[in-house]
């Protein structure tokens, strides 16, 4: 596929794609024989998991060192596992930080509901 062509599969530009190349956040992509980037099944799957990972909240610098452990071979195996269960649980702890949060927004709406609008209706009535 072409840059193009990925790009548009997943809703990526371009340029984000060149620069996932360049910081090694995706490994080098093939190559044609013009030297323009022709991402293959394998290349395909690495953006497919950049993107999950980055819309995740994941760290850059997190990927940069599993993708280059993972170019060095099955023996990063734990080293890779370990980096993923730190991603892990530093996702975990945003979600509860979010849920957290969403929970106080919907008791300051809740709140609105309840007393508020109720009383500024009440006053509007006078």
């Amino acid at each position: 596929m072409t840059i193009a062509e990925v790009s548009k599969k997943y809703d990526i530009s371009a340029d984000t794609l060149r620069y996932y190349e360049r910081i090694g956040l995706i490994p080098p992509v093939p190559r044609s024989k013009s030297g323009i980037r022709d991402y293959d099944e394998n290349a395909c799957s690495w953006v497919e998991l950049m993107k999950c990972m980055r819309s995740a909240g994941v760290q850059i610098e997190a990927l940069i060192e599993y993708v280059a452990l993972f170019q060095q071979g099955p023996d990063t195996a734990p080293a890779r596992k370990a980096i993923l269960i730190e991603q892990r649980d530093q996702l975990v702890q945003r979600m509860a930080d979010m849920q957290r949060s969403l929970d106080r927004l919907n008791q300051k709406i809740a709140n609105y509901e309840t007393q508020l609008l109720p009383r500024e209706q009440e006053m509007m009535s006078w």
